[in-house]
């Protein structure tokens, strides 16, 4: 499981970022895309790609991660 956490919520072509909260912790469902996306469940509780440069990845021990990908996928 990997986390990462929104540093930046600048909008993106023809995409908006309003629905992602600078400093906030999410999953990243998959891998980076050939594209440089990633996908994450937003603020909206559904999944979209959005640019992986808009997050920084952080390191979370093993049991932490478990229990909040439970908490993520109530």
């Amino acid at each position: 499981m990997k986390f990462v956490v929104c540093m930046e919520n600048t909008p993106f072509g023809d995409f908006s970022a309003d629905d992602l909260t600078i400093g906030r912790l999410y999953e990243v469902i998959g891998d980076v895309d050939a594209h440089g996306m990633i996908r994450i469940i937003d603020d909206t509780g559904e999944d979209y790609l959005y640019p992986a440069k808009l997050f920084e990845q952080v390191e979370i021990h093993d049991s932490t991660a478990e229990r909040l990908h439970s908490i993520f996928n109530r």
